[in-house]
C-alpha cells in the first residue's frame, strides 16, 4: 500500500505541491504505525518467547502417542467408570479444560491446607501453640482429590470422544502432572503433621524425592523406550488419599496419633514405609525391566549410556542441591520454612521434567543445564560460605520460589500458546482457528 502511494505521488498531476505534502503526512503516519508495532511486538516476543525451536515443532507433527497401562485397578475399576462418567460430559467441553479445571481443584485443597497448617504442626499434640486444621477442610480437600483424579481421567477419554486429541493435550496434562507431585504430597504430609507419631520434614524431604522419581522414571523410560508404562501407584494414591481425607473428616487428625496394631509404628512412619515400598518394589523393578527389555529386543531408541541417562542429569544436581542446603543450613532451613522449601523444589523438578516431556514427545535431545539451577547452586554456596541470619536466608528462600513460580508459570503459558498456535487450535475451545493467510507484499 505504501509503495502504490510512492509510485502514484511520481505520477505528474496538478497541484503536485499540495499532493506531495500529503503524500509525506501519510508516510509519516505509517512509519509511525511501523514504529509502533515493532515496539509491541518487542513487547509480545518478551512476555511471550519462543520456547520450542523449530525443529521440537517439526517432532510434534509426527507425534503419535504411546502407552501401557497394566494396572488391574485401572483395567477393571477406574477406567470403565471414567467411560461411563465422560458421556455425561457435553461433547462441546474441550479436554484441556478438563484437564485445567482438575489441577485448580487440586491448588485450591493445597491451598486451603495451607491457610491451616502452614508449618505442618496443626496435627501434633505435642505442639497446642498450633490449632488443628477445621474438619471441615478434610472433606472439602477429599471432594477436590476425588474431582481432580476424575478429570484428569476423563480428559484424554474426552479428546477421544470428541475427535480432538492432539500432542498438546498430552503435554499440557503431564506437564500438569509433573507439578501436582507436589500438591497433593505436601496435603497429605499435614494428615500427619511432623511430630508425634510421624516423620519429621527431612525425612519427608526423601518421602517427596520417591514420588517425583517415581513420576519421571516413567518419562525417562519412555524417552528410551518410545512407550509410556503408566505407573501402577497413580490411580491407587489418588483414590488412597481421597479415603484418608475422609477417614480424617469423620475422626479428625487425632484418628492417626496412635501406632498402627500388630505393628507398633505410628501411621506416619507407616504412610513412608508405603512410599518408598511402591518405588522400589513396584515402579523401579517395572522401569528398569522395560529399559532392559526394549534395549534386548531392539524396540527402543537404543540411545548410549550417556545420552539414556541424560534426561536424569538435572534432577540429579537439583536434588544434590537442594539436599546439601537442608543439611548444612546454620539455621535449619528446611524446618523454619518447610511448605516453601518442597514448593520450590518441587516447580523446579516440574520445570525440568517438562522440558523432559518435550523432548521426548518430539523425539529431540533432552536439554541439560536448566538455568533455574544456577540461582539455587549461588545460594546453596553462599549460606554455606558466608553465616547468614536467620531472616536472610529465609528471605532469600521466599525470594528463590516467587522467581522459581513465576519463571515456570511463564514457561508453562508461553509453550501452551506457542504450541496452539503452531497446531492452529484453541487451548480451551474445540473451535479451529482459521489459517492465517500470509500478505504479500506489492512491489
Amino acid at each position: 500500500m505504501i509503495t502504490e502511494k510512492i509510485e502514484n505521488s511520481l505520477e505528474p498531476s496538478s497541484g503536485s505541491a499540495d499532493m506531495d505534502k500529503d503524500v509525506k503526512v501519510e508516510l509519516i503516519g505509517y512509519e509511525e504505525i511501523d514504529e509502533s508495532n515493532h515496539r509491541r511486538c518487542c513487547i509480545l516476543n518478551v512476555m511471550a518467547p519462543r520456547y520450542l525451536s523449530k525443529q521440537v515443532l517439526a517432532g510434534f507433527d509426527k507425534y503419535k502417542y504411546s502407552s501401557v497401562d497394566n494396572s488391574p485397578l485401572s483395567n477393571y475399576v477406574t477406567h470403565p467408570f471414567w467411560n461411563w462418567l465422560v458421556e455425561f460430559f457435553p461433547r462441546w467441553i474441550a479436554p484441556n479444560l478438563l484437564t485445567f479445571l482438575g489441577f485448580m481443584f487440586l491448588i485450591l485443597h493445597f491451598v486451603i491446607v495451607s491457610i491451616y497448617d502452614w508449618d505442618f504442626y496443626a496435627a501434633s499434640d505435642t505442639h497446642p501453640e498450633y490449632p488443628p486444621i477445621p474438619r471441615w477442610v478434610w472433606i472439602v480437600s477429599s471432594i477436590c482429590i476425588f474431582v481432580a483424579h476424575q478429570l484428569d481421567g476423563i480428559d484424554g477419554k474426552q479428546a477421544r470422544r470428541t475427535k480432538s486429541s492432539t500432542p498438546l493435550g498430552e503435554l499440557f496434562d503431564h506437564g500438569l502432572d509433573s507439578w501436582a507431585t507436589t500438591f497433593f504430597t505436601l496435603g497429605l504430609y499435614s494428615v500427619f503433621g511432623r511430630a508425634d507419631y510421624s516423620v519429621d520434614v527431612h525425612r519427608f524431604f526423601f518421602v517427596m524425592v520417591t514420588v517425583q522419581a517415581t513420576f519421571i522414571f516413567s518419562h525417562w523410560e519412555k524417552y528410551n523406550t518410545g512407550v509410556l508404562f503408566l505407573p501402577w501407584t497413580y490411580d491407587l494414591s489418588q483414590i488412597a488419599i481421597t479415603v484418608v481425607y475422609f477417614i480424617t473428616f469423620l475422626g479428625s487428625y487425632k484418628i492417626w496419633k496412635q501406632n498402627v496394631p500388630y505393628i507398633d509404628l505410628g501411621y506416619g512412619y507407616v504412610f513412608e514405609f508405603i512410599m518408598y515400598s511402591s518405588f522400589f518394589l513396584l515402579s523401579c523393578p517395572m522401569t528398569f525391566y522395560n529399559l532392559y527389555k526394549s534395549y534386548k529386543e531392539g524396540t527402543g531408541y537404543k540411545r548410549g549410556f550417556y545420552e539414556g541417562m541424560r534426561p536424569l542429569f538435572d534432577n540429579t544436581i537439583m536434588l544434590i542441591l537442594f539436599c546439601f542446603w537442608s543439611w548444612t543450613s546454620s539455621n535449619h532451613i528446611l524446618h523454619a520454612c518447610p511448605r516453601v522449601f518442597l514448593v520450590a523444589m518441587g516447580t523446579v523438578f516440574s520445570n525440568i521434567t517438562s522440558r523432559l516431556i518435550i523432548a521426548q514427545m518430539s523425539q529431540t535431545r533432552c536439554e541439560t543445564g536448566n538455568w533455574l539451577l544456577y540461582p539455587l547452586a549461588a545460594l546453596v554456596i553462599l549460606q554455606f560460605f558466608v553465616k547468614l541470619s536467620s531472616s536472610v536466608e529465609n528471605i532469600l528462600l521466599y525470594a528463590y520460589c516467587i522467581i522459581v513460580l513465576i519463571s515456570h508459570i511463564h514457561f508453562g503459558v508461553g509453550v501452551v500458546r506457542q504450541m496452539a498456535e503452531h497446531l492452529e487450535i484453541d487451548v480451551f475451545s474445540l473451535q479451529r482457528k482459521p489459517k492465517q493467510k500470509k500478505q504479500v507484499n506489492s512491489s
